[in-house]
């Protein structure tokens, strides 16, 4: 007798386990989303790999994987799962963005720029990704171009502080201090705590013969980064001890002519471009295929192998089994 009834409290005890969570890739592929915005891409990376791990044919996780590699700095290997992704949907956002980006700080301007234009293709729109594409024309001297998208950045994110400042540092290089002035009025509304917009508005007034204006800007640009050695050189260059004024990131400087002498500008803008991760959707794979949601997809649990109306059924029949045979001991 006694060991039937701790047969039937085993039995009921294994009809009533917890629900026990069994992860998909799709459960990886969203831990791996949250992580990526977040900033964990450490976390994210083994999150992506985990769901490629179920389902290598998951492009939406080697989107994902690339935005996580760039987040790390594995710009190479980035690339390499971008192209993952497109091959499986050519029109992956993510995985364009994460494409252009990676190119992009690899120095490969001319690449990144094409990577972008087939991004900016498929109808994506987002200030970030033109300021970047500004940013890599400033780098192959094409500041005409480089104006262009700034524009673009700047028209969709008024508050984008980096975007008004390298927009007016491709205006300068172009000779066109008042527009520039303009880009940099604009930066110093959304920020009066940069020194590197107040340098640059300083040169912008020097350009147009403001001195007096050139050497307040200066100063403001010192009471907030008092070792800013540029802005230091343009304030002495203001009180009359050089001819000429120095915009900051000088490497390769080139030499146009200003109403203060030579002007030396590279257009370098010393902020690094961004790269957009908040486009990463859930993306539910079928049969091979992926299929894009707005929303997150609620992860899936995998229950005990019994329901409940089973275990209530086995519970009684056991119940049963066990009064017949007291009937027949009787």
């Amino acid at each position: 007798m006694k060991s039937k009834v701790l047969f039937l409290v085993l039995l009921i005890a294994f009809l009533l386990i917890p629900a026990v969570h069994a992860e998909d890739s799709l459960d990886w592929y969203i831990k791996g989303q949250y992580a990526v915005t977040l900033g964990n891409y450490a976390d994210a990376l083994t999150y992506f790999n985990n769901a490629l791990a179920l389902d290598k044919n998951f492009g939406a996780a080697l989107s994902g994987k690339a935005v996580a590699l760039n987040g790390l700095g594995n710009y190479s290997d980035a690339i390499t799962a971008a192209d993952g992704a497109i091959a499986i949907k050519s029109s992956d956002q993510v995985a364009l963005d994460a494409r252009a980006y990676a190119l992009f700080r690899l120095g490969r301007y001319a690449e990144s720029i094409t990577a972008y234009d087939a991004l900016f293709l498929i109808g994506y729109i987002h200030p970030d990704s033109y300021c970047n594409q500004g940013y890599a024309y400033v780098m192959l001297n094409k500041s005409d171009l480089a104006v262009t998208f700034y524009d673009k950045c700047t028209s969709l994110d008024t508050t984008n502080l980096d975007g008004w400042n390298q927009k007016g540092l491709a205006l300068m290089t172009l000779g066109r201090y008042q527009v520039a002035l303009s880009a940099y009025d604009q930066a110093t509304r959304i920020s009066v705590k940069n020194a590197e917009v107040w340098n640059n508005k300083g040169l912008a007034y020097a350009a147009l013969g403001k001195y007096q204006d050139a050497l307040q800007c200066f100063n403001k640009a010192l009471g907030l980064q008092p070792d800013f050695a540029d802005a230091l050189k343009n304030k002495n260059n203001m009180m009359g001890k050089q001819e000429g004024v120095t915009i900051s990131e000088t490497a390769t400087p080139t030499v146009t002519v200003s109403r203060t002498g030579t002007f030396f500008t590279t257009a370098i803008p010393s902020p690094l471009p961004t790269q957009t991760i908040t486009l990463i959707t859930t993306q539910v794979p079928v049969t091979g295929t992926i299929t894009g949601t707005s929303n997150p997809v609620a992860t899936k649990t995998t229950y005990s192998p019994v329901s409940p109306l089973t275990a209530l059924a086995a519970v009684s029949i056991a119940c049963g089994f066990m009064l017949a045979a007291n009937r027949r001991r009787k």
